[in-house]
This record gives structure tokens, sequence and C-alpha cells, in this order.
């Protein structure tokens, strides 16, 4: 039973690495026409990236998914609006700290700006931009996973927080300095990763189901699109503090 779970979701892990791995093979054997260089190494860290995605995934199926709608229907039976809305906050914020993508792109982002003397180039100095930078974009998806709780409760049309909250990105990127745009875009994208994802999408479908009248494909999904909307807005906000 256990060795066929494990031989399912090797053999599944490879078939989502297979369009990759034919990607690169195509552009290294047609287009530059030469061999892979340290190909045993190569061989060795993709059996590496299998092993590792097929236990991510499992990972997510028996603890992150669970445990993640396990507190939203806990929460929703106790009835505590304030309590719901404090564990959104703070399931957010928390996920997003300790987002691995997030540190290694705050980080380089200090090294640049240090380099491009927008900031004092000292290590505290990079240091700093770098914690703050985390500190901003965990606010905010901590503040967009309430708000993302809040439409599920109240039964707010997603569409019209998606359009308003991108008509209010436009209007910072107008005035925001243009060294904290692109950055601040990509944010974006570096919160939804591997840590924040699984339990923001578990906590609302559980919630979503929790609660009469509310459909858990309808109502359930939809928190991943303002924990990435909400971080452009903060960040360009973030940037005109520091850059003034």
């Amino acid at each position: 039973m256990i060795f066929s779970i494990i031989i399912k979701k090797l053999k599944n892990a490879v078939t989502d690495l297979i369009p990759i791995i034919l990607v690169i093979a195509f552009f290294q054997i047609f287009v530059l026409k030469q061999p892979l260089p340290q190909m045993g190494e190569v061989i060795f860290g993709a059996l590496l990236v299998v092993a590792g995605l097929s236990l991510f995934v499992q990972g997510l199926e028996m603890g992150l998914f669970p445990i993640g709608e396990a507190m939203a229907h806990a929460l929703a039976r106790k009835g505590s609006f304030f309590w719901l809305l404090f564990f959104a906050f703070a399931l957010g914020f928390s996920t997003t700290i300790a987002e691995p993508a997030l540190i290694a792109v705050a980080a380089e982002a200090a090294e640049i700006a240090g380099q491009g003397g927008l900031i004092d180039p000292g290590q505290e100095s990079l240091n700093q931009y770098a914690f703050g930078l985390r500190m901003s974009v965990a606010f905010s998806v901590g503040l967009a996973i309430l708000i993302g709780v809040m439409r599920i409760i109240r039964g707010w049309p997603i569409h019209y927080l998606i359009i308003g909250g991108y008509v209010m990105v436009m209007l910072m990127t107008i005035i925001a300095p243009k060294e904290i745009i692109g950055l601040a875009y990509d944010a974006g994208g570096v919160t939804t990763s591997t840590i924040t994802v699984p339990l923001v999408a578990a906590l609302g479908v559980g919630l979503a189901s929790s609660i009469k009248g509310r459909s858990p494909l309808v109502d359930g999904f939809g928190l991943i699109a303002f924990a990435s909307l909400l971080p452009m807005i903060f960040v360009m906000g973030y940037g005109l503090i520091i850059f003034r």
C-alpha cells in the first residue's frame, strides 16, 4: 500500500516535470547544439527535484490542507467574527514572513538598491531595507486574507473588489518612484508561493464549506488573488517612504 502510493507520487512528479525536461532538451540539442554541462550532476539534481516534489505534494495533502480546513471549520462553528478575522490576518502575515521566495527577493532588492546608491550600502542599512520590505508585504498579505474572509462571510462579489484593487494599483503606479514599481509588481507573485498558497486556499475552501449558503467552488477560492494584489500597493507605498 505505502509502496504503491510512493510510486504513484513519483510518477506524478515525473509527469509534471516532463514538459520542462523536453523544453531544456530541445534547446540544448537543436538550438545550442551542445551537450549539457556536468551531465551527472544535472541528472542527480533532477532526481532530487522529483523526490522533493513528491514529498512536498504529499505533505500538503497530509498536513497543510487538512489543518487549514479544520481550523476554518472550527472557527466558523465557534461563531466568533473577531477571532476568525484575527486568524485570517495572522495566517497571512506569518506565512508570508516565512516565505523563502520573499526572503530571497528582499535580500536581493536591498543589495541592488545599495549598489545603485538608493540607500546606504552598509550592511545594517541593507538589512533594515530588506526587513521593512518583508514586513510591508507580510502586513499587506495579512490584510488581504482578512478582506477575503470578510468577502466570503458577507457574500461580496469578488470582481468588484479585484477591479477596485487594480485601479488602486494603477493610481499608485503613477505616483510611486520608478525604482520600486518593478519590485512591487513582482512582490505580488513572490508572496503567493509554497507556504502561503496551500494554507490560504484551504482556509477559503474550509470557511465557505462551513457557512450556509456559500459554495466552496464559487466563494472558497479567490483569496490568493487578494494576496497577490495588495502587496503591489503596499510595496509602492513603502517606496514612497524610503525613496522620498
